[in-house]
């Protein structure tokens, strides 16, 4: 267990207490600890590249924490009515695709290799963007509705193209295989 894999480990088990301190309506302890592991983020990618300490299991560790971060971040804004809930829903689907396909394609055998789409990492960074923003304004009472807009708008048009480019992809790769007629 290296440092790197520590860090992700413990962000991933920060989310209840996320989840918990926002849906208690403790939003700006929320944001502080969204904050704090998002910066998790950043520096256990850094120890890892910086210190030739990267590992097969942060590999899968690291972005399993920020998929559970996010997606709980998302439902827990839409609980709390500080995200619009079709945003939510559209957020959630697009990783519940993503690893059903990739679960799928385990399950059938066809090892397909995912790889981050440079529309994916937009979409990601938008959607931190999108829930820090949502966040402070709740934690601090300050609002900008224009610009709320503009982001929720990023995050929806992102999330659709990532969903579909990974969707295109995974067809793609499993197309390839033969079938058993079944």
């Amino acid at each position: 267990m290296t440092l790197p894999n520590l860090i992700s480990l413990g962000r991933l088990l920060s989310v209840p207490v996320i989840v918990w301190v926002l849906l208690s309506g403790f939003i700006e302890l929320g944001f502080w600890l969204f904050i704090a592991a998002a910066i998790s983020d950043g520096v256990d990618g850094f120890i890892a590249k910086r210190f030739n300490s990267a590992s097969a299991l942060g590999a899968y560790l690291d972005p399993i924490a920020d998929k559970v971060l996010l997606v709980s971040i998302y439902i827990s804004l839409g609980q709390t009515n500080l995200l619009p809930l079709w945003l939510v829903i559209l957020v959630v689907s697009r990783d519940i695709l993503i690893v059903g396909a990739v679960l799928l394609s385990f399950a059938m055998d066809q090892r397909i290799k995912v790889a981050p789409l440079m529309v994916s990492k937009i979409n990601t960074v938008a959607q931190i963007g999108l829930a820090t923003v949502v966040m402070s304004q709740g934690a601090f009472g300050w609002t900008a509705d224009i610009f709320d807009i503009g982001l929720i708008m990023v995050v929806a048009a992102s999330t659709v193209m990532s969903g579909a480019a990974y969707m295109f992809n995974w067809i793609k790769a499993t197309g390839s295989v033969e079938s058993d007629g079944r």
